[in-house]
Parts: C-alpha cells; structure tokens; sequence
C-alpha cells in the first residue's frame, strides 16, 4: 500500500501547501510591483490566478518524491521511454482525437445547434488557432505526464489496471470542476484554504459533463496500458484541446438549438460529445484489446 500512501500525501501537500502559498505568492506581487514596475501586470492578477499557479508548480514539483518513493524515476516507467514509434504514435493519437470531435462540431452545425461565426477577420482566426494548437501541445503533455503517467502509474502499482484506471479517470473528471472563483476582502494567510474549498462547485452541468470527461480519461488511460507509452494517449489529448480552445472561436449558439443535447461553447457539456467519446472508447477497446497488458 506505499503507492497509495505515498499518493495521499502528494495530494495533501499539492493542495494544503499551495493554499497556503497562494497568499505569499499574491504578497509577494503587490510588494514587488512597488519596487519594480514589471510586476504591475502581474499584481494586478485575482487571487485565484495565484491559487492555481501555486497548485500546478507543487503539483509538478511534487512529481520528483512522488515518483521517486513508488520507484518509478525513469522515463519509461512514466510512458516516455522509446518503446514503440513515438512520432507515429503521436500524429495517430491526435488525429483521432481531431477527428473525435470534429465530429460534433459538424454534427452541431449541420443540425443547426450551433452556427458558424462571421464576425472575426482571417488573421484573427488564425491567430486564434494558432494559440489553441500552442495550448493543446502544453497541456496534453503535463496533463498526461501527471494523470497517466504519474497518478494512474501509481495507481496501477496498487490495484488492477481496471481499477485504476476508474479510479484515475474519476479524479481526472473531478479536477476539472475546480472553478475559477475570486477572494473578495483582504487576503490572509488562510484565504487560499477558503478559496479552495469554494472553488470546488459545479461549473458545467455536472451531468453529463462529468462522464464525458470520466470517459475521455478512461480512453487515454486505456491507450497507454494498452500501448505502453504515454505517446497516443498525448496526441489524441492534444487533439481534443485543440477543439475546445478553438470551438468557441468558430461557432456561436444558434436560435433554438437544444444546448442540452449540443452543448455550449465548451464543447463537452452536451450528450452529443459523451456519444462520440463512448464510440472512440469502444474503437481503442477493440483496437489495443488483443495487445498484451504492460
């Protein structure tokens, strides 16, 4: 049970430790913007801005002992080693996961539950997916370094593959419902561990936004057991990234659509992108379900 042991304890220092920074953190902003004028923008962040980010640096920080404790310090044991073709893998993964919801972006439109936008010019919209394909290639790979690689990795050392990957797609959906909410009044050395505790609250429709995400963590974890390496499962997340930076961008909500059913600009709070998502977990099911279990 020193997996799971060891687990426990990096969540409790992840988000005890980075509320409790938060606060330094926001300090130590407001101070220096009197001192140099270059740290103005950032003063002028909310507090919540200095939450997360004290969230993600222990998060990743935290990744060296974790790892460490339950044995896993090389990259192939967290799914970046050579094993199999890396870049094959990668453009695979992603052009499944484009595809994927690529689907319900055109099923949206043709059914008219969303419609396209006119208002942005060319060099807008490029610049527009130009981000989006910037942020889909940062976020898939901390994303699965930490949910795939480290957190059903660990997981995995504890209980049967199954299990944890239920376990880690459940804590993968449930993270994402950490909202962004603001600290009015003074910030006191405890107004992190109170933001905390307000920011857990619904942000999308928690049905069936939830297990649209349950099932998007269930598919990349299931791509790296089956695979053996977290390269399919970080291109077929990047793909999907890139779809919901860029969704709102080209489409807008049109007269009379269901959004229950379409969803909104946010893509995966709709039946239809659970729909595609269950069909893309049962594709890699049946694709990688002859392979050997690693």
């Amino acid at each position: 049970m020193r997996p799971i042991r060891s687990l426990l304890i990096y969540f409790a220092v992840v988000f005890l430790g980075g509320a409790l920074l938060a606060p330094c953190l926001y300090w130590f902003a407001h101070w220096g913007s009197l001192q140099w004028s270059a740290l103005s923008a950032l003063a002028s962040k909310p507090f919540h801005r200095f939450l997360a980010r004290a969230l993600l640096g222990l998060g990743l920080i935290g990744l060296v002992p974790l790892l460490r404790s339950c044995g896993m310090w090389r990259c192939r044991e967290v799914g970046l080693g050579k094993q199999g073709r890396p870049a094959v893998d990668l453009l695979r993964g992603f052009c499944l996961g484009f595809a994927s919801l690529a689907c319900v972006a055109l099923l949206a439109l043709a059914a008219h539950g969303r419609a396209l936008v006119h208002s942005q010019s060319a060099a807008q919209i490029f610049r527009g997916l130009l981000i989006a394909a910037l942020v889909a290639v940062i976020v898939a790979v901390i994303e699965e370094i930490l949910f795939r690689g480290a957190l059903y990795g660990v997981l995995r050392k504890a209980m049967p593959w199954r299990g944890a990957l239920v376990v880690s797609s459940a804590v993968y959906s449930a993270v994402h419902f950490i909202q962004s909410t603001d600290q009015a009044g003074t910030i006191r050395w405890y107004s992190g561990l109170t933001l905390l505790v307000a920011m857990f609250r619904h942000g999308p429709p928690f049905v069936p936004a939830f297990f649209t995400l349950f099932v998007a963590g269930a598919c990349l974890a299931l791509a790296y057991q089956r695979t053996g390496a977290l390269y399919f499962s970080i291109g077929l997340h990047a793909g999907w990234i890139f779809w919901l930076k860029s969704y709102k961008l080209v489409t807008q909500p049109a007269a009379g659509a269901n959004p229950v059913f379409w969803g909104s600009d946010k893509l995966i709070d709709g039946w239809a992108a659970l729909a595609i998502l269950v069909v893309v977990l049962s594709v890699l099911w049946f694709r990688f379900g002859r392979l050997k279990s690693v």
